[in-house]
């Protein structure tokens, strides 16, 4: 049965972004707020609105007792969760079918076997995707054989929260002697983030590029690739800049670890959109799978500037029963280069510390000309301390990746921002800077260059 109602299960830009390809597609949405959010953007731009409790997200967008309760009472028939929160949430997909409405994402199952690191790099093996030296889960209290399996994959490793996400529970250790620390430590914030305290551990790549393939399953087989994504300019595992295509890697490289990843979606039955991560070793050229994140990405609209595709209205037509038959690898074109920037509320002088308030001015320059503006919030609005610090994303799309970027710097100069400090004369220097122009991308960028980058 074709989809005619939709709830979207998050709140903010991403809600917005849902309710548009439904408004594309004819659909009527139904948006969910918390008492911080009675007034927001996502609510207005919803054709119907239910209040789920107050600001917490413990208290409202995290529980899905009261999330299914609103689906119901609106009589929608099917639930997008957008990411973060509950989209990667397998108890959540399973209530939502077994209310009998349309769970937009892939099975509860391949979000347990994806969400659990461990598994899926067992997955990833048995498709015969390159990965990481890594050891077995670590649960608390668990040390048994600890030094043995850090000797064995190696100095420096990376301590990994195997149901982390996000950058979450990720840690360093350079020699044997922190590593019994370390391990405790990341049990215990695994634990309190995602109620599970396993770790494991893996060897880390010291000049590596973050590289993720964005990817999209029929569930029957079938798979296909939207080229890559370039996510190595972050800071402490948060991605700040991405960009489509990626700078400066050979495209069979690329291509091979396009292949890679559709492998794991065919083997998996995959079904919708989702994303393979990838750390490349920029000494080697070697690539290695991380994890498979279950859902739509942040930085999907670097995908939709250069192919052209729906990446939502897509996830909504194949949950609605249509097969997509036409969606072939051959038919999935790159035209251009697309980068994203993340606009935050926040302080990068003092940490990059989230820096909540009212939007007391908020002009941004009109999307159009290869420039796209994705937000959940307009002047007069509050950045709550609640949510995440973002305000809106910037897509700037152009012929080559230079042109790209001076349109996202133009971009930049004509927003103005009043009420909250913002990361944007950070974003300016940072895309100014003349090693990122030339494409030397690589995770530790933004800290090798910090000085230069938070000056004045």
């Amino acid at each position: 049965m074709p989809i005619t109602k939709v709830l979207i299960a998050n709140r903010g830009e991403i809600a917005c972004r849902v309710i548009r390809s439904c408004k594309k597609l004819g659909i009527k949405t139904v948006a969910v707020y918390s008492e911080a959010d009675a007034k927001s953007l996502h609510v207005a731009s919803a054709d119907e609105a239910v209040a789920i409790g107050p600001a917490p997200a413990k208290q409202s967008y995290l529980v899905i007792d009261n999330i299914l309760k609103a689906a119901r009472d609106t009589g929608a028939d099917a639930i997008h969760p957008g990411y973060g929160f509950l989209a990667e949430n397998s108890d959540f997909a399973t209530a939502v079918a077994g209310a009998g409405m349309v769970w937009i994402g892939p099975t509860p199952q391949t979000i347990d076997d994806m969400g659990d690191k461990e598994r899926a790099r067992q997955l990833a093996k048995d498709a015969d995707v390159p990965v990481l030296t890594g050891s077995r889960r670590f649960e608390p209290g668990d040390v048994a054989g600890l030094e043995e399996a850090a000797q064995a994959v190696g100095f420096p490793l990376l301590v990994k929260a195997a149901a982390g996400g996000g950058g979450i529970g990720m840690r360093r250790v350079d020699g044997p002697g922190d590593v019994k620390t370390v391990v405790e430590a990341t049990q215990a914030l695994a634990e309190k983030a995602f109620g599970d305290g396993s770790v494991y551990l893996e060897k880390l790549i010291e000049k590596a590029r973050h590289i993720e393939i964005q990817v999209f399953g029929f569930g029957d087989g079938r798979g296909v690739h939207m080229f890559e994504r370039e996510c190595s300019i972050q800071r402490r595992y948060q991605k700040v800049v991405e960009e489509s295509r990626a700078p400066n890697l050979p495209l069979e490289m690329l291509s091979k670890m396009a292949e890679s990843a559709v492998a794991l979606v065919r083997q998996e039955r995959y079904r919708g959109a989702g994303t393979i991560e990838f750390v490349v070793d920029a000494v080697t050229g070697k690539y290695y799978f991380l994890e498979m994140n279950t859902r739509i990405q942040v930085e999907h609209p670097v995908t939709e500037a250069i192919t052209g595709l729906d990446l939502v209205g897509l996830q909504i037509k194949l949950a609605g029963g249509d097969a997509l038959r036409d969606l072939t690898q051959d038919k999935i074109t790159a035209t251009g280069h697309a980068v994203e920037l993340r606009i935050y509320a926040e302080n990068p002088v003092k940490n990059f510390m989230p820096s909540p308030g009212p939007l007391k001015v908020f002009r941004l320059p009109p999307a159009g000309e290869g420039l796209r503006v994705d937000t959940g919030v307009r002047e007069g609005d509050q950045i709550s301390f609640h949510y995440d610090p973002m305000i809106a994303k910037m897509i700037a799309h152009g012929p080559s990746r230079l042109a790209a970027i001076d349109r996202m710097l133009k971009a930049l100069d004509g927003t103005t921002i009043d009420g909250v400090a913002t990361n944007i004369a950070f974003l300016k220097k940072l895309l100014s800077h003349p090693a990122f122009r030339a494409g030397d991308c690589w995770t530790g960028f933004i800290p090798a260059h910090a000085a230069e980058l938070l000056q004045g």
